[in-house]
């Protein structure tokens, strides 16, 4: 009986101890497992405050490399702005160079045209003198036929002086009428009168700057086509330039080849349907085809330094399309160009 007694007890204590070891080990490992958690969470709160110094900084560095950037874009903005103002100026001052050297190539131009009925201006009128004379003395010696002679031949010298002085001031009104300010008005205009005082005006500014300067000009013109509305002025200049790129490109064949080659320009004008062509041939240097898609851009020239602005064609094509016509160049490198113009016969 009392070691059935032992027994129960022993178990009592038995299972009280094993509960309380139970209970004991839980607690460690919950004490364990708490003191993983607010470890993990020091950690994590560690991590998160390096990681928010981290961005602090970076937020830091970024805003001097924008501000540092900024000032640098500030600074490229002043200076591209400094450029372009200064590329304006440059633009409006080659512009203005390629005026002045169509002025100067027309002024030479007229000059020589000019020269010609004021020679005859002037040796009329010193042969003139010198009848005048002969006619006092004529009449001191009483000579009734031979004054009456003299005063015959006074009388055609002056008529002779009238007429070229009347041609001198047509070309001065020819060139007053070019040189007047360019309303941007289209007239009713001759085409045809206008492209061959085109021709003449430029080949004798050539002949003006080298007096060794010759070439055959050649015309072509329809003489069915109506005066058409056109700014005379404006497409004045661009035959002009197209004249003088002409005469240019037959000059530098000319040096080549020499006296074997026969240089010439021409210009013909015809109908094609509503629209009136005009058409600039020449039989120099050509144009090559690596450089042919780039004659109309603005400053492009195969001129030497100091012979051209670059700004002819590009001028001329702008006052073409001004006009609602285009312009298109063929060429042959070697053996010669052709421009065609291409404007509206109506308003």
């Amino acid at each position: 009986m009392q070691l059935l007694e032992i027994s129960l007890e022993y178990r009592v204590i038995v299972g009280i101890s094993a509960m309380v070891l139970l209970f004991t080990g839980f607690l460690i490992v919950f004490v364990v497992s708490q003191r993983k958690k607010l470890q993990y969470h020091k950690d994590l709160n560690a991590l998160n405050e390096e990681k928010r110094q981290t961005l602090t900084q970076q937020n830091v560095l970024l805003e001097q490399r924008v501000e540092e950037r900024t000032t640098e874009l500030m600074f490229q903005k002043n200076e591209l702005q400094k450029s372009l103002h200064e590329l304006s100026r440059a633009q409006l001052l080659l512009i203005q160079k390629e005026k002045m050297a169509s002025l100067g190539e027309l002024t030479a131009g007229i000059a020589h045209e000019i020269q010609n009925p004021l020679n005859f201006v002037n040796n009329f009128a010193d042969v003139t003198i010198e009848l005048v004379n002969e006619l006092c003395e004529e009449l001191r010696n009483n000579d009734p036929e031979e004054a009456m002679a003299a005063a015959d031949d006074i009388r055609q010298n002056l008529e002779k002086i009238i007429q070229h002085g009347k041609r001198a001031d047509s070309i001065v009104k020819g060139m007053l009428e070019h040189s007047r300010v360019d309303t941007g008005q289209k007239e009713l205009t001759d085409i045809n009168k206008l492209a061959a005082e085109s021709l003449r005006l430029s080949y004798n500014g050539f002949c003006a700057k080298d007096t060794t300067f010759s070439a055959s000009r050649e015309t072509a013109f329809d003489e069915h086509i109506d005066q058409i509305p056109i700014v005379p002025q404006a497409l004045k200049r661009v035959l002009f330039n197209l004249f003088n790129n002409a005469f240019y490109a037959i000059q530098q064949k000319k040096q080549k080849l020499g006296e074997d080659y026969k240089p010439f320009v021409s210009v013909a004008t015809k109908k094609d349907g509503d629209n009136v062509l005009i058409i600039v041939t020449d039989n120099g240097i050509g144009i090559s085809p690596n450089i042919l898609q780039k004659i109309f851009q603005p400053f492009f020239t195969t001129k030497a330094a100091g012979e051209g602005t670059g700004l002819g064609l590009s001028i001329s094509y702008d006052i073409i399309k001004s006009h609602e016509g285009h312009i298109k160049v063929e060429s042959v490198e070697g053996e010669g160009a052709s421009f065609v113009i291409t404007l509206p016969g109506q308003i």
